[in-house]
């Protein structure tokens, strides 16, 4: 399949697809796997550092690593040096993607004090080599964007960077509404979306991305701002659900809220496994920690319960707690 045709493949394939955003430490391949066949149309991997990837870390590419079933899906790559990028394309694509996707938007010190991420944002030309470099390293794979609409709000020129990204050759972009400065705190501001996809001469799909966390505001920002596809990222940890609720509610115009205790137990447990099974059992039970917040959520005493799971090492005794829970001291109080 061609650069070009990937994305008009998907979106005729699809109207309003929901993609899972590429989140370190949690978009790994067994969440991807979840959300999948919990509805995402598209996921990517975690962001996996270009400097890495040339060295042949053995992190790196395992981060790397997917299962056929992911598909449709992306590898992230980010990295503040041209020649550091290309070479990470050229590994990225020889692992066959769908897409390479270029990170310009994470915000993290670490990331952006070596030129990486959300620092392209200062720096357009720059970004524009970057991307350009990228795009020349992959022969026959689509390259995207992710990126953020500027490093502050004094200097968002979205706008201008989708154009830019678009003349390069970059096939699709996907925004998180926030500026660099803000980081994760405060709102997104989706009319920026809007003004992307009012932009004259910009014709790549635009995909929204930033505080969408139910489905109803998956479809506000859809209706709002006529993004070609949204990206859920935080409002999926411990919530694969959202992807089949939100695709019941775009569809049908409802969804069913409610989750059993059930379903929520035996998916975090079903996780649990695929992530041993990923990552071995010292590391795989580490990250599952992450989700476990999430996927409690709403139950009574599932603060108590956390805790317990939180003090194991090993995934067995964390499965007998969340396969054999007591109707009585566990069940729904409230889901929000």
């Amino acid at each position: 399949m061609s650069k070009v045709d990937f994305f008009d493949g998907l979106l005729a394939k699809r109207e309003q697809p929901l993609f899972l955003a590429p989140m370190e430490d949690v978009s790994d391949a067994p969440f991807r796997q979840i959300c999948r066949k919990m509805g995402a149309d598209m996921v990517y991997t975690e962001f996996i550092s270009s400097e890495a990837l040339i060295r042949d870390s053995n992190i790196a590419l395992h981060k790397m690593s997917f299962q056929e079933a992911e598909r449709p899906l992306g590898i992230q790559i980010f990295g503040g040096r041209e020649e550091a990028m290309y070479g990470a394309a050229k590994v990225a694509e020889a692992s066959n993607p769908d897409v390479v996707d270029i990170n310009f938007g994470c915000p993290v010190y670490k990331v952006v004090n070596k030129g990486a991420g959300a620092a392209c944002l200062k720096d357009i030309d720059m970004m524009e080599r970057m991307a350009g470099t990228v795009v020349d390293a992959v022969e026959n794979k689509p390259v995207t964007v992710k990126t953020r609409l500027g490093w502050n709000k004094y200097t968002i020129r979205i706008q201008e960077v989708a154009l830019m990204l678009q003349s390069v050759g970059v096939k699709a972009l996907t925004v998180h509404a926030r500026t660099r400065a803000q980081k994760y705190k405060g709102d997104a501001n989706w009319t920026w979306l809007k003004k992307l996809k009012n932009t004259p001469g910009l014709h790549i799909p635009i995909i929204g991305n930033g505080d969408v966390s139910t489905p109803e505001l998956a479809a506000k920002l859809f209706n709002e701002t006529g993004v070609d596809a949204v990206m859920i990222g935080r409002g999926a940890i411990g919530n694969p659900w959202i992807f089949r609720q939100t695709r019941e509610y775009l569809d049908l115009g409802s969804y069913n809220a409610e989750i059993s205790i059930k379903e929520r137990l035996e998916t975090c447990a079903k996780q649990l496994r695929l992530s041993v099974d990923h990552q071995g059992e010292r590391y795989g039970v580490i990250i599952m920690k992450k989700h476990y917040g999430q996927y409690l959520k709403g139950i009574r005493n599932g603060k108590k319960l956390r805790m317990e799971l939180m003090q194991h090492n090993t995934m067995e005794p964390i499965l007998e707690r969340l396969l054999n829970y007591s109707e009585k001291e566990y069940f729904l109080v409230n889901v929000v």
